[in-house]
């Protein structure tokens, strides 16, 4: 057993310049050589600096820093992850930190035949395996960033884990749009709270071709982005119908997340639906999302509760996840996301610190399962751009 305890917590908002050229090259702008040299060293210097932050903060030096990078493409055809392109040069981090860094976590997987995503499966495996033993009962939990992934942790142990579609992103678009940029986000729900859902413009978004894909599957800010709004609001607008208010996309896109969640858990047999779902990410902040998820959870007896209940803060699971993937890949231990022809891989790839790179002797037998004191420990950058 491996016992993971906090040290520090702390989000740091990019730089809004940064942070809109981040959106604008995940919806599709075209860069040149020099234009995309530069964003990814920018990044790498951004997450060098939250890093150190972080480390004065604490006061104490790391033996590893795992940088997951800014995703700005996720490229799936054929219904399969084909690549996936993180930028955030980790060198800046390496030379800042002093510390060696894990990065370039998902494409072992993909290049062994997996979607490198969730990266979720893992962490879950090994927290909530046990408990799914134990009852007999299924246990899911939900992440809800901007694309929202879900996690099924089986009665056996083993887990099946997918991208359903849309989490905050299609909601933090329209409100961004809406108000030029003055908000990122709805906050506390207040928009969506504020609306009706548009049937209509939902039945559209509903009839998006991914969600009905079969699982596993992964996607991508670039395939839910605005233009897959405006092309549902074509299709459900009839003659003269007016344009919906900005409350009404909020409360018609929180809906289209409550419900491709929840209708991702109960697509099986009804044996095999969970008794819990535990949720977290930024959306998990968002109470009006948050009640549509129980009022759907609700109708087929599933429970629906916070990470936060189970001393594992909402905002921070990822990060969480993350400082435990690293120690696995430090110590040589290989990662299975989902079913692999040749088994799990070792994730990500080292750059050295300041020093040689020395890794210590792998373990002989992989981590059976993971304890979580208190809250998460961990340290990103973030402001609203990740997906």
């Amino acid at each position: 057993m491996l016992r993971l305890t906090p040290l520090h917590t702390e989000t740091v908002d990019w730089d809004p310049a940064l942070r809109a050229q981040i959106l604008a090259v995940a919806a599709g702008e075209a860069l040149d050589a020099g234009a995309w040299t530069r964003l990814t060293t920018e990044l790498g210097q951004a997450f060098a600096e939250a890093a150190a932050r972080g480390i004065r903060a604490v006061g104490v030096q790391p033996d590893l820093v795992v940088s997951h990078g800014q995703t700005v493409y996720h490229w799936v055809e054929g219904g399969h992850a084909r690549g996936t392109l993180q930028l955030g040069e980790p060198a800046w981090i390496a030379e800042r930190t002093g510390a060696p860094v894990l990065s370039d976590l998902r494409m072992a997987d993909i290049a062994a035949g997996g979607e490198g995503a969730p990266l979720m499966a893992f962490f879950d495996r090994l927290w909530l395996g046990e408990e799914a033993r134990a009852t007999a009962r299924p246990i899911a939990t939900v992440n809800l960033g901007g694309i929202a992934n879900v996690q099924l942790v089986a009665a056996d142990g083993s887990v099946a884990a997918f991208d359903t579609g849309p989490g905050n992103c299609l909601i933090d678009a329209v409100v961004d749009r809406a108000t030029g940029g003055a908000q990122r986000y709805d906050d506390g729900g207040r928009l969506a709270a504020a609306g009706h859902v548009h049937e209509e413009l939902l039945t559209a978004l509903l009839a998006h071709p991914y969600l009905a894909a079969p699982a596993p599957k992964s996607t991508g800010r670039e395939t839910f982005d605005l233009a897959v709004v405006d092309a549902a609001i074509a299709a459900g607008a009839g003659a003269g119908d007016p344009v919906p208010t900005v409350e009404d996309l909020a409360a018609t896109l929180t809906e289209l997340t409550a419900r491709t969640v929840v209708d991702a858990l109960t697509g099986a047999s009804a044996e095999s639906a969970p008794a819990t779902l535990i949720c977290s990410g930024g959306g998990a902040q968002n109470p009006v999302l948050l009640a549509r998820i129980v009022h759907h959870a609700a109708a087929r007896g599933i429970e629906v509760e916070s990470s936060a209940a189970r001393g594992l803060d909402p905002a921070f699971k990822e990060s969480l996840m993350f400082a435990l993937l690293g120690y696995c890949s430090l110590h040589g231990a290989p990662i299975e996301l989902g079913p692999l022809p040749a088994g799990g891989r070792v994730l990500g790839r080292f750059s050295p610190g300041r020093g040689p790179l020395e890794l210590p002797t792998p373990h002989d037998g992989a981590v059976a399962s993971v304890t979580i004191e208190h809250r998460t420990n961990a340290h990103r950058t973030n402001g609203g751009a990740t997906p």
